[in-house]
């Protein structure tokens, strides 16, 4: 179960009730709050590590590398990886799928081959693919979404012909849709596709088994797991290691340098060019330890019990309307519009009133196309979220819906 006194563990709680100013928040999707250990981890670092990795032959940057690999080998068991060398440190998500265009999807794919994308993705899941794309005169296609939100399977065999490379979202960042993402790898991978898998979403809600899985690429970021911001991982399916090429060059990827020419270090080293964040890093450990202190059963069984809450909850204010699929088939993420209010309307009033919400398009423009509409007001559920702050949000809905005619003629 998890503590209901967990704020205790996020200063930022404390930090803002200092101010005498409601603070609830529900922006969890783009961010998550984070914990005194991560917070300590990245301050111990500087007071007690901090030295450059893999390089000096002093005490203090042999136990910098040492402490560095450890975490390495934490995600790797984290995620249950055979072999921590598929671990790779980047910036985030969006560097990740970056990497894997430039770094494998560039020098493996040609002229024609096909990239299968959803209709549900971040612009981080289409542009680089896009750029890709153009500049390699391959073709871009989408998968399709249902009007629940879901992507259509009728016909996987279909779907998937002809496509050399699978990219798509374990858990929509807009509809919370939850893909069947270890179905979708077993009948993609029997006919040669390869897949890389966006856990931005839900490597802080969801268990990742790799090897349950195996997914060809998989990559999320830490502050979306109550980590630091500016670290991310990519991982990398060993039978991908030697296809791979080094989308970034300089120093510590390298084994040796002549004049005229240069050999590379194996993975990971291959994919981590230059400083790494290694606070960050240090700081990504921390974060680990603490979800898996709270432990799977205990955050499961609360975000779908909250996430079922907040929806049946929200869908009964009149004008409300909830996009997505059913809260048994979704992850603690909520889109919605109310008749007549701008989604950054509703935002800015709700946050006179202390909440933190997102309203925009979330990264996901063509996904609103789809949608046919400009903006949704979008909610993000967390460990730190009750029902109480629920109630809270829906009675602050319901004034707001009231008080809307009084808006429009100041």
């Amino acid at each position: 179960m998890i503590p209901k006194n967990i704020k205790q563990d996020f200063p930022i709680f404390k930090s803002m009730a200092a101010r005498h100013r409601p603070f609830i928040y529900f922006d969890s999707v783009a961010t998550s709050q984070r914990p005194r250990s991560v917070i300590d981890a990245e301050t111990n670092w500087y007071e007690t590590t901090n030295a450059n990795i893999h390089r000096g032959v002093y005490a203090l940057a042999e136990e910098a590398t040492v402490a560095y690999e450890r975490v390495r080998s934490q995600v790797a068991e984290f995620l249950n990886a055979s072999d921590a060398r598929s671990i790779v440190f980047t910036k985030g998500t969006t560097e990740g799928i970056n990497l894997i265009t430039q770094a494998w999807a560039r020098p493996n794919l040609k002229r024609g081959d096909v990239i299968l994308v959803t209709e549900m993705e971040h612009h981080a899941n289409i542009v680089p693919w896009q750029q890709l794309a153009k500049e390699k005169s391959l073709i871009l296609r989408y998968w399709p979404i249902d009007a629940a939100g879901k992507l259509v399977l009728t016909n996987l065999t279909k779907t998937l012909a002809g496509v050399k490379l699978l990219s798509l979202t374990h858990v929509s960042n807009v509809l919370g849709t939850i893909n069947p993402i270890e179905n979708i790898i077993r009948a993609a991978q029997k006919i040669g596709v390869v897949v890389v898998v966006d856990a931005a979403q839900s490597i802080a809600h969801l268990p990742i088994d790799i090897k349950k899985l195996k997914p060809d690429f998989l990559v999320f970021s830490g502050h979306k797991m109550y980590g630091p911001t500016g670290i991310g991982v990519a991982y990398v399916a060993p039978e991908h290691w030697d296809e791979l090429q080094p989308y970034q060059t300089g120093g510590d990827m390298i084994s040796r340098v002549d004049w005229q020419h240069s050999d590379f270090k194996p993975m990971p080293g291959l994919l981590e060019a230059g400083t790494p964040p290694l606070a960050q890093v240090a700081g990504l450990g921390a974060a680990v330890a603490y979800l898996q202190k709270l432990g799977w059963p205990a955050l499961i069984r609360h975000e779908k019990d909250l996430t079922a809450y907040a929806y049946k909850k929200l869908s009964q204010i009149p004008g409300l309307k909830i996009y997505g699929p059913s809260p048994s088939e979704r992850g603690g993420v909520i889109a919605f519009t109310i008749t007549g209010l701008h989604a950054h309307d509703l935002a800015s009033w709700l946050d006179e009133r202390g909440f933190c919400v997102r309203a925009g398009h979330h990264c996901a423009q063509p996904l609103h196309q789809k949608l046919n509409v400009p903006a949704t007001a979008r909610i993000g559920l967390s460990v730190y979220n009750s029902k109480i702050e629920v109630d809270a949000l829906a009675s602050a809905l319901t004034e707001i819906i009231k008080q809307w005619p009084t808006f429009t003629t100041r």
